[in-house]
């Protein structure tokens, strides 16, 4: 053999016994392999952002995780978010740390229209999860129309509130969403919904509903939604369900009755929820949505008018005795820009410091002035544990949030950002024993990636993105608190994004290996709803 000849052999000799079998390996696992199959104590193998091997596992790898005895699942997929502004805060580790690593956005009838832009944005901030969104029904009835208004779209707008939808799809939405408490949605008749709803089901998309109702009048909101995914013949997802009002408590049995009703007929419908018992939006929504029709300065003429401002208190009554709500000390203001010292005070505590009293007049003032002075968001401490836990055990109900991206020490936001997927294993998993850890992690990662349509996630298996979340069972918390909001989820040591450890041994590495994650990336999925 000549030399030349030699030395290559040596080097093909250097480059095997150099290499290896995968990019990173977890040992000593208890898998929660996301299907709610028992655990089982294994290994996982990745390569190339996948998973290639389950079980046990023989090779070398670039990087090994020992996972010391602890549970192994997919990352978690949280379907109800409010993250439009990612790209403002791309490593959003509020959900990382509660093992988070997937998120849908656009809920409640609020998205961006510019779904295509969104994603190159998402794209070139390097996020550190996978971001999928929904396009929001109010935003493009606010496009489509021009403005926020009470009537119906005429057939050109309409046909441009189509356009728009069918747009958003084709770049990669995976469905539509409504917000029918909010303005302009509110406004909006069932059978705009269904003309829209029938262009998302057209890209075999999902119909996601804050329904119009979530108090004593839920079963008007039911028969509504029902009858959208009916005619449009699309898959219906209720956002986080719940009873809202005294007056509502107690009836969590018979709104998954109906649900199961329908679903018995045929209907693909499942629902989404959060862990807590206070739910969090805008303060506007305690203002009737007629006051709100237009833009500001139509607000304000509206309160300035005492004819206008006497029927909109009126209605504002109308709907604390509908609630069985005696004034608005059940609100919290969260993040009020113009005056921050208010944020975590309840409406009379707040009415007491702005306005030196605290009886239902001066709340009824407060409230109306706040949004006058740029609108707060608040959280409402509004349903019944009793519900809460009924809802939860139902086996089509999945684990959101209904949170965003937060900032440590950021205004006094609901604690759910923070912890809602550690609750679910703390307080419900290991303390009261509503759920078992495989069907919570059911819950948290196959259904949602089947509901959603989420290609080769939510499942430990070959040939699926590993998206992985390691966790100790004994030691999950949820540290974060109403009063005390910013602390981050504890038990979670570490968090696989598409194969990039970003975090690793409790700590956050510089690893950002999220991205958009568009409808025809999530197609296909054989099986599930």
């Amino acid at each position: 053999m000549k030399p030349r000849q030699l030395l290559f052999a040596a080097l093909l000799l250097t480059q095997a016994a150099c290499a290896v079998d995968f990019d990173l390996l977890i040992t000593n696992a208890q898998i929660a392999d996301g299907s709610g199959k028992p655990l089982v104590s294994g290994s996982i193998a990745v390569k190339g952002g996948k998973i290639v091997a389950v079980g046990k596992i023989d090779g070398t790898a670039d990087s090994v995780i020992d996972a010391g005895g602890k549970v192994a699942a997919p990352g978690f997929i949280d379907v109800h978010t409010h993250s439009e502004d990612i790209c403002q805060n791309p490593v959003a580790e509020n959900f990382l740390r509660m093992g988070v690593t997937t998120i849908i956005t656009g809920n409640c009838g609020h998205s961006r229209t510019d779904v295509a832009k969104f994603f190159q944005e998402i794209a070139e901030a390097k996020v550190a999860l996978n971001v999928a969104t929904l396009i929001g029904h109010n935003s493009v009835r606010k496009e489509g129309m021009g403005g926020i208004f009470i009537r119906a779209p005429d057939e050109a707008q309409l046909m441009t509130m189509k356009a728009i939808v069918d747009q958003a799809m084709k770049d990669g939405a995976v469905g539509l969403s409504t917000g029918l408490i909010y303005v302009p949605g509110s406004f909006a008749k069932t059978d705009e919904i269904i003309a829209l709803a029938k262009v998302a089901a057209a890209h075999d998309g999902i119909y996601v509903s804050h329904m119009r109702h979530e108090t004593v009048k839920i079963f008007d909101a039911l028969d509504e939604f029902i009858r959208v995914v009916r005619e449009a013949g699309i898959r219906g997802e209720v956002s986080h369900i719940k009873l809202s009002g005294p007056t509502a408590w107690g009836k969590a049995g018979e709104v998954l009755a109906v649900l199961d009703k329908a679903r018995a007929e045929g209907l693909k419908i499942t629902h989404d929820q959060y862990a807590y018992t206070a739910s969090s939006t805008g303060l506007r929504q305690l203002i009737p949505d007629s006051a709100l029709e237009g833009v500001r300065e139509d607000y304000l003429a509206r309160i300035a008018d005492p004819k206008q401002k006497a029927e909109i208190i009126a209605k504002m009554a109308e709907i604390r005795e509908r609630q069985g709500r005696k004034d608005y000390g059940y609100a919290v203001i969260a993040k009020f820009k113009t005056d921050p010292a208010l944020n975590g005070k309840t409406i009379p505590e707040a009415a007491k410091i702005v306005r030196g009293a605290d009886t239902l007049e001066d709340q009824i003032e407060l409230i109306l002035d706040i949004e006058a002075r740029g609108g707060a968001g608040a959280v409402f401490h509004g349903m019944d544990e009793k519900d809460l836990q009924t809802f939860m055990k139902h086996p089509l109900t999945m684990i959101a949030s209904d949170g965003g991206p937060r900032r440590l020490g950021e205004d006094v936001p609901h604690p759910r950002s923070y912890g809602n997927n550690a609750r679910v294993l703390s307080r419900y998993v290991r303390e009261l024993k509503l759920l078992s850890i495989e069907e919570a992690v059911r819950r948290m990662t196959s259904l949602p990636a089947q509901t959603f349509r989420l290609k080769d996630r939510g499942q430990l298996k070959v040939g699926a993105f590993a998206d992985i979340v390691i966790f100790d069972p004994a030691k999950v918390s949820d540290p974060s608190t109403f009063n005390d909001p910013h602390h981050y989820a504890e038990g979670f040591s570490d968090v696989i994004v598409n194969g990039g450890v970003v975090i690793r041994d409790g700590k956050l590495t510089e690893v950002r290996s999220g991205g958009p994650l568009r409808k025809h990336q999530a197609a296909d999925l054989p099986g599930g709803l």
